[in-house]
């Protein structure tokens, strides 16, 4: 398999957490309705995808060390159109968090195996440029994702929604029987399953890749409190139609796709991640002015555009600055470098529901931002 095809399938792959989480964002009001549900509790949905998203790479880390990277890959894809499936007939909104929670548990396995097939297939700048190009994928899905789910929404239902990504996951994993094994047997973890987890220890105690690690996870969760909030946000508080959302939720996000793609031409990644940091937080900041103090329209535009900018260029750059600290069980430090954020941000979404929404998003967004200070001033005392 060429290299094109191989990144073309696992921008596929990256791209499947975005989706899980955003598709079917423009049906969210639409869905409080039909389970006769509350904002929060449909915000759990979210927050049950993203957990699920979590835990599942923290699973598949492990699992894709000593099994290789392909069947667990498999297994996942099969397992996850059955849980598409299982939201599509949910009768309650418990049901359906239930089965979001393992489409959240399977869909993982694309964003921990994408990322690990490229550090086993590829070495030196080729490593940083191709994680870039997922990354650039991986903020290009934000912007597909709404658009289609409202496209497919307007056309069918929120179940018909739900058939789209089905139907997707389905396709990869016939696609996905004809890629190779990257992992050698004699490479994989030869101790029992249940010992491989204790290999997170030594990754966990590895600060210089925890510092770029909570950094790029605090960004993502900062974004995180936006999407989860921003159906609710662009369609009661500025009233703005389903697709008129996804168009704007699309535009925003491709501030994410810029920023990533201007770090592939960084020769020094280091030095952008107190730019990035400063740019983060003076744009969350403008986010939340912007709605507490009802400015303009397209103010509030503007610096969500610039915040999703700055996440763009952190997450390939925090990845990259990760990995390179690590020498062993890549696996597993793909799988917690991918899991941290989706943890943070399945916490933070059904947040952004409590009271008003806006001051509870504002309040997220600026305290994400403070804490990404405080651990850029953390990581200075290693040299990346």
């Amino acid at each position: 398999m060429n290299k094109k095809t191989l990144v073309f399938i696992l921008g596929n792959l990256t791209a499947f957490g975005p989706f899980i989480t955003d598709f079917y964002l423009p049906c969210l009001p639409e869905l409080t309705d039909y389970f006769s549900a509350s904002a929060s509790m449909i915000q759990l949905s979210i927050t049950a995808g993203m957990l699920g998203l979590a835990a599942g790479q923290m699973l598949i880390g492990p699992l894709a060390d000593k099994y290789g990277r392909k069947g667990p890959m498999l297994w996942c894809l099969l397992l996850f159109v059955m849980a598409t499936i299982g939201c599509i007939m949910s009768v309650n909104i418990q049901m359906f968090v239930f089965f979001r929670l393992l489409q959240g548990l399977t869909g993982s396995a694309g964003l921990v195996i994408s990322k690990v097939i490229i550090a086993d297939s590829f070495t030196g700048k080729d490593v940083a440029h191709y994680f870039a190009v997922l990354a650039a994928v991986q903020g290009a899905a934000p912007i597909v994702a709404p658009v289609i789910g409202g496209v497919a929404f307007s056309l069918t239902s929120w179940q018909g929604t739900f058939a789209v990504l089905g139907t997707w996951a389905l396709i990869l994993l016939l696609v996905c029987r004809r890629m190779d094994e990257t992992l050698i047997a004699e490479e994989r973890l030869k101790m029992p399953i249940w010992k491989t987890f204790k290999c997170y220890i030594p990754v966990f105690r590895n600060g210089k890749y925890m510092a770029m690690n909570l950094l790029q996870s605090f960004a993502s969760a900062a974004l995180m409190a936006y999407i989860s909030a921003s159906p609710f946000i662009f369609q009661q508080h500025f009233g703005l139609t389903p697709l008129m959302y996804s168009i704007c939720f699309a535009c925003n996000a491709s501030g994410l796709v810029i920023g990533s793609s201007a770090v592939m031409k960084v020769k020094n990644l280091p030095s952008i991640v107190p730019w990035c940091t400063a740019g983060l937080s003076a744009a969350g900041i403008l986010v939340s002015a912007a709605l507490l103090l009802e400015w303009p329209f397209f103010i509030f535009e503007a610096a969500v555009f610039l915040m999703l900018f700055c996440v763009g260029m952190m997450t390939p750059t925090g990845i990259t600055l990760a990995l390179d600290s690590v020498n062993e069980n890549r696996g597993i430090a793909s799988a917690l470098l991918g899991s941290l954020p989706f943890l943070l941000g399945g916490i933070v979404a059904p947040l952004t529901g409590l009271g008003n929404m806006i001051y509870s998003m504002s309040a997220i967004i600026v305290t994400c931002c403070f804490i990404c200070i405080m651990l850029y001033l953390w990581s200075r005392r290693w040299k990346y």
